[in-house]
């Protein structure tokens, strides 16, 4: 039995965005109708491969309708969601829209490549750059409709029936920078584009190999140790100037052609090959075709048969590695406001991934009971990630070290429906936690597990954090321009993998409450990243071996950015069609004279015409430009900023931003009908009495004594 067999979706309009939410819904056994759905290029024939036709009756049955389109195409269509809901009073209606669909620019034209400008993702994309003159760019893939996707499906499986979902792509892509987000709505500062030190590398950096490029993170002082090893004992080793973390950063530059020096010398699988072995953090720089051979992915069975193109190929199956079984009949359901009120969450995840799937529960209404170590607890306490991300939950300290504390943690997930852990493989069933062990002490407990590779196969082990694994999967390697080196750019994959998990532990709620399944979830951070790299795998099967084109696209053009007036000011022009040429050619002084062109004729004409927006951008101011272009329905975009965002006169007319004490943080990845949960994150182990006395019904004389044990911390 699939996970979502019997739940029933339609999809409506040829948006790509919808489709991944279908692909999404499809690939976990969902029944998805499509109704006008796009096949004209490979990858929407993929993304919408193997759905059925729709019709009315299809849409009077359905569950969940995801619909997109602006909010002046949908009336046009009879699709917005007033009209949607007359046609089926109990599904849950999911609406994608570039802007939302309330708001002052609800209804301005966008494309990939603006909506990645205009949510801050193009300017930390790949991290902090030596040029300035360097354009920001988009990642590669169509990314901005699978992360609009994941948002949908992940807030439609989520939400009651007869709720109203409504997807801003723009406020999903700026989500992904949740701590950028964060730091900016509390008085920070933007962290500038230019480089600075070390650029983060003393914590993960990319070195050349003799056949292509290697990701390496000896982050602690351990690992520095064994990787000076794995290096062979250079003797620049004992150099004074790199013999702490903070010494490394000073002198980044020379430390990094020092290891390039070596590096150059060996293959890049050796290199990550002979750092694992040492325990450091490693992967080489893949590129997409070589996935398709990998063992690890061959033994969890990731790729599946699809025809595309008229072609055999090869393509990702759902990152989730799904198992069920029957639980105990007499299961309560919970009810209330929210669609997860009644919902206990035992999480033990921590940094991004987990803490962001956990927030998107908590929103729902889930209690969420964040178990952290005694000390510091959660890394992300050490910045703004804990402040958004642990809104709503509740904190407790158990010192997992201690017998006491192991059986307080079992006997918590006797009482819970969910538990989360992204612990490295093995670690929590050396505790007594493991799934086997809990699911036979509760027989209804959704166990979701979140590592790098997965818990089986033979890379199950390696050491893995989700930057790395940008570069293990090509992602990293894709994201930039021709000429320039790959960097290991922002944590793209944790955020994302965040949407994902919060989608299957919903799925898996649903499957609960149907018939009384329940699931097992073994997730994979690297076959996540490859399901949404689709575009790239496609094109390497198809003949077009995938290269990095920084803005370019082999669809359109003009497509890219050109600098404005200010330091770090850019604008992002996508001309999609004859239409939006000729009003560019009308805005512009001096290309009337080019308005007839077609695209063949564009693309001959692309220096002329490429040097003519260069010469007129420059002297223009970026946000007031990409305004005047959007009135002439031209997706265009300035270059954002987290503390742009801040001031954002449509974010904060839709309310992304909310209240904080000392400023605003930002909102979740959707807008639902249902509201949401709100509370501050919890300070450390703040909760851990009242979660002990209220869930376990412990006395305070019974946790007096825990604590004196140590137990709790």
């Amino acid at each position: 039995m699939s996970l979502l067999s019997g739940f029933r979706v339609v999809q409506l309009g040829d948006g790509m965005a919808a489709a991944v939410a279908g692909r999404l819904f499809a690939d976990l056994g969902a029944e998805v109708r499509c109704v006008d759905a796009d096949r004209a290029i490979p990858l929407a024939e993929y993304l919408n491969g193997g759905k059925a036709g729709g019709d009315d009756a299809a849409v009077a049955a359905a569950d969940l309708i995801v619909v997109e389109g602006r909010p002046s195409e949908l009336r046009a269509a009879g699709r917005e969601p007033v009209a949607l809901r007359q046609r089926n009073a109990m599904a849950v209606i999911v609406a994608i829209s570039p802007f939302g669909q309330e708001g002052p620019r609800a209804d301005d034209p966008a494309s990939d490549l603006t909506l990645l400008y205009g949510s801050g993702i193009a300017k930390l994309l790949t991290g902090q750059v030596d040029d300035l003159a360097e354009a920001p760019i988009r990642p590669v893939g169509e990314q901005s409709a699978f992360i609009g996707g994941l948002a949908a499906a992940c807030a439609g499986m989520g939400a009651s029936p007869g709720a109203v979902i409504d997807v801003s792509i723009e406020e999903a892509l700026a989500t992904m920078a949740m701590t950028e987000l964060a730091n900016a709505g509390l008085g920070g500062k933007a962290r500038p584009r230019k480089r600075v030190g070390d650029g983060n590398g003393a914590t993960v950096t990319i070195l050349p190999a003799s056949d292509g490029y290697v990701a390496i993170s000896p982050r602690e002082d351990r690992q520095w140790a064994a990787w000076l090893e794995v290096m062979g004992s250079p003797a620049w080793g004992s150099d004074r100037r790199f013999a702490t973390k903070p010494d490394r950063v000073g002198n980044w530059d020379a430390l990094h052609a020092l290891m390039s020096e070596w590096s150059r010398r060996h293959r890049k699988q050796w290199i990550a090959d002979a750092a694992q072995d040492a325990h450091v953090p490693s992967f080489p720089l893949r590129e997409p075709e070589e996935q398709l051979a990998s063992p690890q992915l061959a033994h969890r069975r990731f790729w599946r048969d699809a025809t595309v193109a008229g072609r055999q190929v090869k393509m990702p199956s759902p990152p989730f590695g799904l198992s069920l079984a029957l639980g105990s009949p007499d299961k309560p359901v919970g009810a209330g406001r929210l669609p997860l009120s009644g919902v206990r969450v035992l999480d033990f995840s921590w940094v991004i991934a987990g803490p962001t799937t956990t927030r998107y529960l908590a929103a729902m209404g889930a209690e969420v009971i964040k178990v952290e170590a005694p000390g510091r607890g959660d890394p992300g306490r050490a910045s703004e990630l804990h402040t958004v991300l642990g809104q709503g939950k509740k904190g407790i300290v158990l010192d997992l070290k201690k017998p006491e504390a192991i059986a307080l943690a079992r006997e918590l997930a006797a009482r819970s429906d969910v538990l989360v852990e992204n612990f490295a493989t093995g670690v929590m069933d050396r505790l007594g936690l493991g799934a086997a062990e809990l699911q036979a002490l509760n027989s209804n407990l959704i166990y979701i597990s979140a590592s790098g590779m997965g818990r089986t196969g033979p890379e199950a082990q390696a050491v893995a954090y989700g930057t790395l694994l940008q570069c293990y999967a090509g992602f990293a390697g894709l994201n930039r321009h021709p000429e320039i080196a790959p960097r290991v750019g922002f944590a793209w994959l944790d955020p994302m993998c965040g949407l994902m998990l919060a989608f299957i532990a919903a799925a898996s709620l649903w499957r609960g409450a149907r018939d009384g399944q329940v699931a097992r979830v073994d997730f994979s951070m690297i076959e996540a990243m490859l399901w949404t790299m689709a575009g790239p795998l496609l094109a390497t099967q198809l003949g077009e071996k995938p290269q990095p084109r920084g803005n370019d696209s082999a669809r359109y053009f003009p497509h890219g950015a050109w600098r404005c007036a200010g330091e770090d000011e850019w604008l992002s022009i996508a001309v999609e069609d004859n239409r939006e040429w000729g009003a560019l050619c009308a805005a512009i002084p001096g290309m009337a004279a080019l308005a007839a062109l077609d695209l063949v004729g564009r693309r001959e004409r692309r220096r002329e015409t490429a040097a003519k927006i260069a010469e007129w951008a420059r002297g223009e101011d970026a946000e007031t430009t990409a305004a005047v272009l959007r009135g002439f329905g031209i997706p265009a975009a300035a270059l954002m900023s987290s503390t742009d965002l801040v001031e954002d006169a449509h974010l904060r007319a839709r309310g992304f931003w909310e209240a904080h004490k000392n400023g605003v943080l930002p909102g979740l990845p959707w807008r639902a009908s249902f509201g949401h949960a709100a509370g501050p994150a919890p300070g450390l182990g703040a909760d851990t009495d009242a979660v002990l006395g209220e869930v376990l019904g412990l006395s305070d004389e019974k946790i007096a004594d825990l604590r004196a044990l140590g137990a709790l911390g």
